[in-house]
């Protein structure tokens, strides 16, 4: 067993240690956070339930460099816990009311309900996408309450509900608090956007999603080649999945492009500055092209790749997924056997920016719920919730 494994499996045995030594009562609210980059969508929560209600939640990660480890927000104690066998066993041996998380399947591989105490689970969407085709058959069956970003999801689950004869879920109305934070990104720094506009350059940022089918293993370098060559600055953003499980080919395409000066690559998918700065994303089926176009208000190009349909049962659901009846709405399409008319696509796309922005709104109006203000009730819901649990 290499050093860092030692390491890592003894630090998530202390901290599974430090966790079961507090009290029952310090163990009310936990969550539950797989990397790094869920915390994005827990922070507005926990910083609520702390300031509007003193109450103070436990935080386990699996991520042994996740900064909260040694910065903690007010309110919040928080534990490495690793993602093998210390993590399998706090699971399995939780004793906490409510544990709120961002990782579906619970039930379905290693990560299962506590077999010693009746915990109460609730599921918190990490991207605005369908629940029957984006995720396996039963990703979500075993969950008590989730948060839905919009009636698309309310409608899907329902219906996987009555197909399958499963138990009815507290689905709670909550909307997509990433969108709002991108959202006040954007009309912070929109003139950055506009300068870029005036002076006669186009950004374009390739957000793909990940896996065989995805952009970058299919045609990222041509897609590259073909902006650079018609003077677009570009930024290529990788799925945080294929930064990790395939830096052979970000690596590739860095070595590549790297040296022109109108190319850039982000790692880090924090960071919102990329997004607000690009005048069109180019994207396949990746959440974030909702984000972004719902957010900043931007087209999105479609490369019409095939779509990775996680769950072979998902046509018994009779819902067309979001992600794509949205398309037409926000965007183009594009062959990826006509990479080479791109610039002619977003050229054209410019010349009638209006109406893509009203019909994004349009859109956006109808997939989202509680858009600008879902922060309080999401907060007053856990805590309803974790009030039931204690009477």
């Amino acid at each position: 067993m290499p050093f860092e494994r030692v390491k890592n499996f003894l630090a998530a045995r202390r901290g599974q240690k430090a966790f079961n030594a507090l009290s029952q009562a310090n163990r009310e609210i936990v969550f539950y956070s797989e990397d790094i980059h869920s915390f994005v969508h827990f922070e507005e929560i926990i910083n609520g339930l702390f300031s509007r209600y003193k109450q103070e939640v436990c935080y386990l990660t699996s991520a042994p460099d996740d900064p909260l480890l040694s910065r903690p927000l007010p309110g919040m104690q928080v534990f490495y816990i690793g993602e093998g066998l210390v993590r399998t066993t706090v699971f399995r041996t939780l004793k906490a009311g409510l544990l709120v998380m961002t990782m579906p399947d619970l039930e379905n591989f290693h990560i299962k309900r506590s077999q010693i105490f009746q915990v109460h689970y609730l599921y918190l969407f990490h991207a605005m996408v369908s629940t029957h085709s984006n995720y396996r058959k039963a990703a979500f069956d075993n969950f008590d309450t989730i948060f839905c970003t919009g009636s698309f999801q309310i409608d899907e689950i329902r219906a996987t509900e009555t197909e399958y004869g499963l138990k009815k879920k507290n689905l709670y109305s909550d909307g997509y608090r990433r969108l709002e934070a991108i959202i006040a990104d954007v009309q912070r720094h929109r003139s950055l956007t506009q300068d870029s506009i005036d002076n006669g350059k186009k950004t374009v940022i390739v957000a793909p999603s990940w896996g065989d089918n995805a952009i970058l293993e299919r045609c990222g370098e041509e897609i590259v080649e073909v902006l650079l060559e018609a003077g677009y600055n570009t930024i290529v953003r990788p799925h945080p999945m294929t930064t990790k499980h395939r830096p052979q080919l970000i690596e590739a395409i860095n070595t590549r492009f790297s040296e022109n000066e109108n190319f850039s690559l982000q790692i880090d998918v924090r960071d919102n500055k990329t997004l607000y700065e690009s005048h069109v994303m180019i994207s396949d089926w990746s959440g974030v092209a909702m984000e972004y176009a719902f957010a900043c208000e931007r087209p999105v190009v479609f490369i019409d790749l095939p779509k990775k349909c996680n769950n072979p049962e998902a046509d018994r659901i009779p819902h067309t997924p979001i992600e794509v009846s949205i398309r037409n709405k926000v965007g183009r399409v594009v062959s990826p056997d006509s990479l080479g008319a791109l610039p002619a696509v977003i050229e054209d796309i410019y010349k009638d920016t209006s109406k893509f922005t009203h019909q994004i709104r349009a859109a956006r109006e109808e997939s989202v719920f509680n858009l600008g203000g879902s922060i309080d009730g999401a907060v007053d819901e856990i805590m309803r919730i974790a009030s039931t649990l204690k009477s």
